[in-house]
């Protein structure tokens, strides 16, 4: 599998990381010339710092991880982060308002979102793990309608990680170009190539060197 590297957001979103865990997070991405880190956003800065000079993007989290924040504050959140000059944005939709059926308060919030990133890439976590596969389906076509660059599983701190049938599911209801993201619970080389196989353009996940290393076997 050739550019396997350009899949893998290397990603630490813990509240514990240090300083001293990001400059590690960074300087492994910049030698494995991943597609991005995924930092909180109080790391933007360092990471951008870090990578200069390279093309791994800087990727940040927006209403993380429970996207249970106003959608104003999403907006903000976003304003922020893009101007300190991160590249792409993860966001996690409003679940709750999700299985009210309020779905154009999402789709909005989506659109909002996607809005204040002034064109660059938006990737709507929809926690899988929380969602009956009625509501996969119709929040992967919220985002597309929203304007979202992908449509991504998991955020890693709730039920469920990314599955191979989830990713299938997302993968037939995209449109306009719209791609998945998997993300959560991948660890190797064998997680990375099934969830490619069945359609994930990008992988969330802390484990790229042993992915990669695995590919070698």
């Amino acid at each position: 599998m050739t550019n396997l590297n350009k899949y893998v957001d290397h990603t630490n979103l813990k509240a514990d990381s240090t300083k001293s865990v990001i400059e590690g997070l960074c300087a492994v991405a910049k030698e494995w010339d991943f597609a991005s880190v995924c930092v909180n956003p109080c790391n933007i800065t360092l990471a951008k710092e870090l990578l200069a000079g390279t093309d791994v993007k800087v990727c940040t989290v927006i209403g993380f991880p429970l996207g249970q924040n106003t959608t104003a504050v999403k907006v903000a959140e976003t304003e922020d982060a893009y101007n300190l000059g991160c590249e792409e944005f993860d966001m996690v939709i409003n679940i709750g308002r999700l299985k009210d059926k309020e779905y154009d308060y999402v789709k909005n919030e989506i659109a909002a979102v996607v809005k204040a990133a002034k064109g660059k890439t938006v990737k709507v976590i929809i926690e899988t793990g929380m969602l009956t596969d009625e509501e996969k389906v119709i929040v992967t076509r919220l985002c597309c309608e929203a304007g979202a660059h992908f449509v991504k599983t998991c955020t890693g701190m709730g039920p469920g990680i990314a599955t191979v049938e989830d990713i299938k599911l997302m993968k037939a209801n995209v449109t306009g170009g719209v791609k998945v993201k998997a993300s959560s619970g991948i660890k190797t080389y064998a997680d990375a190539k099934a969830l490619i196989e069945v359609g994930a353009e990008r992988l969330g996940t802390s484990s790229g060197v042993a992915i990669i290393e695995g590919s070698k076997q």
